[in-house]
């Protein structure tokens, strides 16, 4: 395989990414010469990682999963100022000259989903404080919502959190009653395979509340079966995962993913 283009996926733990078979069957269904991999990476060998790809002009770059998001900013050039605006990389991109610039693609790929929705004004509450709470903060400030609760263990870092971005809210424990919010998003990674699952009593939601789980493992969380049997609209982490990775695969590969496909995708997905 040496000379074909390929990107990555880095993570520790990395067994659980789909994102190999995502941008496997984009690859195929274009017909691009092409590979994406998972490649374990701990805390400790991240620099030498991101050395030894820089040095390799087959290799495209790299999605960025925990617990690396922050760490990775260090490594590499950032001229769209992505320290300074959502603090969390999760796309690296290698140039022709070795040049290696960080981007994030969670913000986009989080908000693909609610993009026809009204969300200016809304309450929203928000589980987690986090690298991918940092993505659905910033998006959520641009869609100007309104009061945002954070849920979790970290109360400092999730008022900081909040000013960071400019969002106006409070910061309450995971046990707190809910807020009668409009969205509720967990960006945690309780509900997890081999995590703490997310027990909420989510009974104070309206009927039209929307409560998305960026969780993708498994689909089907225990808190889109309790939003279920609530009746409420719900996201799945998928949704996310694919939206995101549709502008990574486009950076690494240099085109589009294919139209009309995503149902396959997702039954690919889910088998």
């Amino acid at each position: 395989m040496s000379g074909t283009p390929y990107a990555e996926v880095i993570g520790d733990p990395i067994a659980q990414s789909k994102s190999p078979l995502i941008h496997g069957f984009w690859l195929k269904a274009l017909g691009i010469e092409g590979d994406y991999r998972r490649c374990h990476v701990t805390p400790a060998d991240l620099a030498a990682y991101v050395g030894e790809r820089r040095a390799d002009p087959a290799w495209r770059g790299c999605n960025v999963t925990m617990p690396h998001k922050g760490a990775v900013m260090d490594l590499v050039d950032d001229p769209g100022d992505i320290r300074g605006t959502i603090g969390a990389m999760n796309t690296i991109i290698r140039q022709k000259d070795g040049t290696l610039i960080g981007t994030n693609t969670d913000a986009a790929g989080f908000y693909a989903p609610l993009a026809e929705l009204d969300l200016e004004g809304a309450p929203v509450a928000v589980v987690g404080a986090g690298g991918a709470a940092r993505a659905v903060l910033f998006a959520l400030a641009r869609a100007r919502v309104g009061k945002v609760t954070m849920l979790g263990r970290s109360p400092l870092k999730a008022m900081g959190l909040l000013a960071t971005f400019g969002l106006k809210g409070d910061v309450v424990a995971l046990d707190a009653p809910l807020a009668p919010v409009s969205l509720l998003v967990n960006a945690s990674s309780l509900g997890m395979t081999g995590q703490p699952p997310l027990t909420l009593d989510l009974s104070p939601l309206p009927a039209r509340a929307i409560v998305y789980d960026l969780v993708y493992s498994p689909l089907q969380t225990g808190l889109l079966a309790a939003a279920e049997a609530h009746g409420l609209g719900v996201v799945d982490g998928l949704d996310m995962l694919i939206g995101q990775a549709a502008l990574a695969f486009e950076l690494f590969f240099g085109a589009s993913p294919p139209e009309g496909r995503d149902e396959e995708l997702r039954g690919l997905l889910t088998a």
